[in-house]
């Protein structure tokens, strides 16, 4: 009896141990997921390239399956079938903030390649202007299954169809993020279209930022599936974001953020962002593979399917959206600090330490993709402003992240290639340092220029984490709505700008440096320390979001007090497109 119990106690431990190991191996290896009791949706599907009679359907998950859907129409009885491509760059690193990383305990102690596989399926058939439920369900290799919740989807509208369109940007995981695309949903319902002018996230290959880490990643935000704590007065609100992308396709430009640097040269991921080199300097050095050895869109590309032109790919393109012509152009570069201070690769100097070290240079704001006159991408923004498709349209809007007006601090120094200056003593460099010509603006001399004569109603873009707008004389709009999750301030008053100090350019401290009055909003705007409005919102605590009504041709601004969780949401600027 005793030898019994003795047996059946360590069997009892045995199988207890297996058990925990069993579970420890099933949820997570190395960030890896192997197994879990139920397969899980890394994300709910989303709506991409809308046709006139097709759709596609995009989702992601951490297994490759065997057999991935959509059912749709009527109930949900036809059926597409999904292509499946595994992402090549998502990876976790020390930086990482997904499952049990910690401080303390980190799983990632370096970049670890995280499996991601992708979804799309192009439901066809459509009929433009009616709304047809769908569902998607991917099977695991152990033919266990899981399904979406039920969404609806349709094709891209038709002429003189109302639309409701969320203009966006600048998400990077920062804190308002979920309570400004919560306000979204609960103000205005469901939108027809997002446009999103660029930074979706921090380091584009860090898997966690896109889709599910601990804070605020995008598509769970987009989705209204986040879960974010804010507390104020000691009163906690959780902010889930807004059920927004499921329903509505969503159109994308590339920010500085969604480019990394050299490919697998660092210790972290944060590092490889930071890592970037022109190409031209790369091609001295390196000879070859100028992707990696350079700089690189590759994760941002292959989880989004937009549209493509031939020149440029998904990189720049236009497309036609009910009655509008959205133009989206590559227009960002590299940011560095304004700090002289000479310890970091900088906008107007390089580090002390890598003096001789070309190699580990930053060349000042590297711009990405080429834009001034008699370019590739000019040339064929040129063509495309020329085109029927774009001088038909009602609406004509162009999009990209770097801003032509601004009060923010990131139009400082000019967006122009930047002019190096190698200082030497005797055989010794001395410093390395860059000029940007005013003159040599490229937005500013070469693109703003022809979309005035285009008769283009509106500009959009972000990259400074504010609210502001403007107008020029021949009456074309430049808005920039990026305060949805933080704010670094804004150059007006008494708040001047980082600039440098005899520099060969003469930089603006406050207001834009580009020459326009900031608009002040028309219905309810802010008021300053003085009690005069103020022409812009630079919050940590009030989100905004603008919506553009292609039926009644405007475009409404509205804010939300974070620190009032249970106030509402104030539109505060009104603007009519002519």
């Amino acid at each position: 009896m005793l030898i019994r119990k003795s047996r059946r106690k360590i069997f009892s431990v045995a199988a207890l141990v297996l058990v925990i190991c069993f579970t420890f191996l099933s949820v997570r290896s190395f960030g890896q997921t192997i197994m879990t009791s139920a397969p899980q949706l890394l994300t709910d599907p989303f709506l991409q390239l809308p046709t006139e009679t097709s759709v596609r359907v995009v989702w992601f998950t951490e297994f490759a399956g065997v057999n991935h859907t959509v059912t749709y129409g009527e109930n949900l009885k036809q059926t597409a079938k999904a292509n499946i491509t595994k992402l090549t760059r998502t990876r976790e690193d020390q930086e990482s903030k997904v499952a049990n990383q910690t401080k303390d305990g980190e799983i990632y102690q370096k970049p670890v390649q995280r499996d991601i596989w992708r979804h799309e399926a192009e439901v066809t058939g459509l009929t433009p202007g009616v709304r047809v439920n769908y569902r998607v369900t991917s099977v695991r290799e152990d033919n266990e299954s899981v399904s979406s919740d039920i969404f609806t989807l349709a094709a891209t509208p038709k002429l003189n169809t109302p639309l409701k369109i969320l203009l966006t940007s600048d998400h990077q995981l920062k804190p308002m993020t979920s309570a400004n695309l919560q306000k979204v949903v609960e103000t205005v319902g469901r939108v027809d279209g997002v446009w999103f002018a660029g930074d979706l996230v921090n380091v584009s290959d860090r898997a966690s930022e896109w889709f599910d880490d601990n804070g605020g990643a995008l598509f769970p935000g987009l989705q209204g599936r986040a879960k974010y704590e804010m507390t104020h007065d000691g009163v906690k609100t959780i902010y889930t974001g807004g059920q927004i992308i499921q329903h509505a396709p969503m159109f994308t430009c590339i920010g500085n953020h969604e480019v990394m640097g050299r490919f697998a040269r660092m210790g972290s991921l944060n590092d490889e962002f930071d890592d970037t080199l022109p190409r031209v300097v790369a091609q001295k050095i390196y000879q070859d593979n100028l992707i990696d050895n350079s700089f690189n869109t590759n994760t941002y590309e292959e989880i989004f399917s937009l549209p493509k032109s031939k020149e440029g790919g998904k990189r720049y393109y236009a497309v036609s959206f009910g009655d509008v012509r959205l133009v989206v152009l590559y227009a960002t570069n590299m940011w560095r600090t304004p700090s002289l201070n000479g310890k970091h690769k900088g906008r107007y100097r390089e580090a002390e330490k890598d003096l001789n070290n070309p190699e580990n240079w930053g060349y000042g704001q590297v711009i990405y993709e080429p834009i001034a006159k008699g370019s590739k991408q000019y040339n064929w923004l040129e063509a495309e402003l020329n085109s029927p498709e774009f001088q038909q349209a009602k609406y004509k809007v162009v999009m990209f992240h770097h801003p032509p007006h601004t009060l923010g601090d990131n139009i400082v120094p000019a967006y122009t290639e930047p002019v190096q200056i190698i200082e030497r003593d005797d055989n010794n460099i001395k410093a390395v340092r860059y000029e940007y010509p005013k003159d040599a603006d490229y937005i500013i001399r070469d693109v703003v220029p022809i979309l005035e004569a285009a008769n283009v109603q509106l500009v959009f873009y972000g990259h400074s984490h504010l609210w502001n707008r403007f107008v020029s004389p021949s009456g074309m709009h430049f808005l920039e709505t990026s305060n949805v999750g933080n704010t670094y301030g804004a150059a007006w008053g008494d708040r001047k700008r980082e600039v440098p100090i005899g520099y060969q350019e003469d930089y603006v401290k406050v207001g834009d440096p580009n020459g326009l009055e900031p608009i002040v909003p028309t219905i309810s705007p802010l008021l300053g320390e003085d009690g005069k409005p103020m022409p812009y919102i630079a919050s940590n605590d009030i989100t905004v979001f603008s919506i553009f009504d292609t039926g009644a041709g405007t475009i409404s601004s509205y804010r939300f007090d974070t620190r009032k969780p249970d106030s509402e949401v104030l539109k505060f600027d009104e603007f009519k497109l002519k």
